[in-house]
């Protein structure tokens, strides 16, 4: 249950996770982890992706919406070769690169280009191409991944997942607190990462994958409701988070397209500081009506998404 009594609750509970510092992350001129959230759009180069909106069918029609998006307020753009969810077909290293590093050299100067992948070649054409970010999905190879993040002084978003990527079936964190497992989970990778030379970094709970113990739609939709409202206590690790906002279909049904608006009120609340989204004019909408309202995280200053 959310209500204003459950929210002062955790207000009051986790006071001290609230008031930690976070080391912000800025990367091409765009900081993350500071009074203001920022926008991640979502550009789907593959076509077995769920949100059909997303899925751009050429190289041209992938610049095409990461422009769009960016027009719309999004100051990251995230790019994806393979889908993620787990019966979409794999897609080969070369076929990613083919199919990436020419959206990302015409989209390099123009905005923060992230690209999703857990191949640590992709990462290096990627990263050679102008990337400014990477959104690593899978731990096969991870140090590798990170010391070419380091070498490029890209800024990396770590995603929940247990050894392999989150293709692969496994579960998330649930039982009576979901927090302190993803805590334990992410402590030692933050540190690690940092370790290898990686100074920007942002974790992401996962929220958007593929979990055995997740298939019921409502038991999922409820439990990335739990997470999104308590992020905050992520601020332990001393880094932004970011998450992907759920489209929760079986709930909003023909109206999904607007259910990442409605995450973006718990999620913003719940402190989360880059906002992936598929519909990125409506969430920026919201976020800056929150912020004309005043309404921040559990009582934070807001400030206006750019």
């Amino acid at each position: 249950m959310i209500s204003l009594s459950e929210l002062a609750a955790l207000h009051s509970e986790y006071a001290d996770d609230l008031a930690r510092p976070v080391e912000p992350v800025t990367v091409g001129g765009v900081t993350i982890g500071g009074p203001a959230p920022v926008l991640m759009g979502t550009v789907n180069l593959s076509r077995d992706s769920t949100y059909r909106e997303s899925v751009a069918v050429s190289t041209e029609s992938a610049i095409r919406k990461a422009r769009t998006q960016v027009a719309q307020g999004a100051e990251v753009v995230d790019l994806g070769a393979e889908s993620s969810t787990a019966r979409a077909a794999r897609v080969d290293g070369s076929q990613q690169r083919t199919a990436l590093v020419p959206v990302v050299e015409a989209l390099a100067q123009e905005c923060v280009v992230s690209v999703e992948t857990y191949q640590p070649d992709v990462v290096g054409a990627a990263l050679a191409a102008g990337a400014r970010m990477l959104n690593l999905t899978g731990r096969d190879g991870e140090d590798e991944m990170l010391a070419c993040a380091a070498s490029y002084d890209a800024a990396v978003v770590l995603c929940f997942c247990e050894p392999g990527d989150v293709r692969a079936d496994h579960d998330h964190p649930m039982g009576g607190d979901a927090l302190p497992p993803l805590l334990d989970h992410f402590g030692p990778r933050v540190e690690h990462a940092r370790s290898l030379g990686v100074r920007r970094i942002v974790v992401d709970p996962g929220l958007g994958f593929y979990y055995g113990n997740l298939v019921d739609p409502k038991v999922r939709v409820r439990h990335q409701t739990a997470v999104l409202s308590q992020c905050f206590r992520l601020r332990a690790l001393g880094v932004p988070v970011c998450n992907a906002l759920p489209h929760a279909f079986d709930l909003f049904e023909d109206e999904f397209r607007k259910a990442e608006g409605f995450f973006a009120v718990l999620a913003r609340l719940g402190g989360t500081d880059l906002f992936r989204t598929h519909e990125v004019a409506h969430v920026r909408a919201v976020l800056a009506a929150m912020t004309f309202l005043d309404v921040g995280t559990l009582g934070s200053p807001s400030a206006q998404p750019r």
